[in-house]
């Protein structure tokens, strides 16, 4: 099991590199420098067998608290107590010499552990097959992808015979089947009693893996229990910190596609998506209504263009396309000079993750005035883990088909009378 009692992690912050020396040749007389608490009083307890999960937004001192359970860093304040072989995967390829090939670094890493060389030698069979990586294994990881990297790092990790397994966000480079092939391996340790601490932004896999849950906030434990409710309160959070961004918004949004093209005739001016209060975001929960809207600008007399969006996966798959001719909307005549703005207003029936948005004017024959590819990354949020792209919303009913109760009483009692023997149907 692994305990943090009360424990905190504070950081110096100097506005000058001089500045550090400027402090200590004051002999304490001068402060030049402003703390930075990266962590403020944790406490948690992980029991053997059981899988913690921590969520939280970008610099909420997940990644710190994890080294500080691995005693990678010292708190500042409190203690860690570590009951067992501790195994980590902060960061890729953290413990890797890059020279080496994979089969040394699996042996290097062993050996930090303590394990002697034999025990070493009879896990590599299981090490190569679980990582998956071929003939790579002996070439120097320099030429691994990120990948590769974290499949031979996990791969190595899980077959050292860990009591404690600390994992960071490094299992979101795997392709989807090593990461079907690792859930189902942290439930093998979870079965053989290994206590589990990982750090991961996908919610669904938190709420499905995990015993339980903590949701860090600013250096702070915000909420700890079972991972629904600690999933809830984080996305209820995040939806709430985007809406008080949003009404600080004064400025329309930056756009940076990542790819143009267009004889520049009319030109996408200004796109931005709204919530249903009309504040400019970039969350919105699954099932919201959204605004989807896009200001052109025309340098050239236009008879009938279109204007049109494109939501895709963050891995390029289109999602949901329209245009205001095929919504039978259309623009009218334009002549130089003219702006017009259409608004794309719909629900958010999409399942929890990124999006991409892209937006184009166009001549009727869909010719581009101009197109920006990816011009605006959002995301979308649920409670619920659902797959693919898209929330059909069903509606369940169940029922039990009348009779099925009588069904298995009668073969229940058939059973009973055929263990009963010949001679007893008369009851003699």
């Amino acid at each position: 099991m692994i305990e943090a009692h009360n424990i905190s992690k504070v950081y110096r912050l100097y506005p000058r590199p001089v500045d550090r020396i400027r402090e200590m040749l004051s002999f304490g007389l001068k402060t030049c420098h402003t703390d930075f608490w990266a962590l403020k009083g944790i406490d948690l307890a992980v029991r053997p067998g059981e899988t913690y999960g921590i969520v939280g937004p970008n610099g909420s001192g997940k990644s710190t608290l994890l080294q500080l359970l691995c005693g990678i860093l010292e708190p500042t304040t409190g203690r860690v107590v570590r009951h067992g072989r501790v195994a980590a995967l902060l960061e890729l390829g953290a413990g890797f010499n890059p020279e080496f090939s994979g089969r040394e670094n699996i042996y290097l890493n062993g050996e930090i552990m303590g394990l002697p060389r034999e025990r070493i030698d009879a896990a590599m069979p299981a090490i190569e097959r679980f990582a998956g990586i071929g003939d790579f294994i002996e070439q120097p990881i320099k030429t691994y992808s990120s990948g590769m990297h974290v499949r031979l790092a996990f791969s190595a990790a899980i077959h050292v015979d860990p009591d404690i397994l600390v994992v960071d966000e490094a299992l979101a480079v795997g392709d989807a089947v090593f990461a079907n092939r690792c859930v189902a391996k942290f439930t093998e340790l979870k079965e053989r009693g290994v206590t589990v601490v990982f750090v991961s932004h996908d919610l669904g896999l938190v709420k499905q893996i995990c015993d339980r849950a903590a949701f860090l906030l600013n250096g702070e434990m915000v909420e700890e229990g079972s991972p629904t409710a600690v999933v809830n309160r984080y996305v209820g959070t995040v939806l709430e910190r985007q809406k008080a961004f949003a009404r600080e918004v004064e400025t329309p949004q930056h756009l940076a596609p990542s790819h143009r093209h267009g004889d520049r005739l009319g030109e996408i001016v200004d796109l931005e998506i709204l919530d249903s209060s009309g504040n400019a975001v970039r969350s919105l929960g699954s099932g919201d209504e959204m605004t989807v809207r896009v200001r052109a600008r025309f340098h050239a007399a236009q008879a009938d263009p279109m204007i049109g969006i494109l939501i895709r996966t963050r891995n390029g798959l289109d999602v949901f396309g329209s245009n205001t001719r095929i919504e039978e909307t259309p623009l009218g005549a334009c002549s130089a000079g003219d702006e017009v703005e259409a608004a794309f207003t719909f629900a958010c029936n999409l399942t929890a993750q990124q999006y991409t948005l892209t937006a184009a004017a166009q001549h009727p024959d869909g010719h581009s005035h101009d197109w920006l590819d990816d011009a605006i990354a959002f995301r979308v949020l649920d409670r619920k883990a659902r797959a693919g792209v898209a929330d059909l919303q069903p509606r369940i009913e169940i029922r039990r088909p009348t009779g099925s109760t009588k069904i298995a009483s009668c073969r229940q009692a058939g059973r009973a009378l055929k263990n009963r023997g010949p001679g007893t149907l008369s009851g003699t």
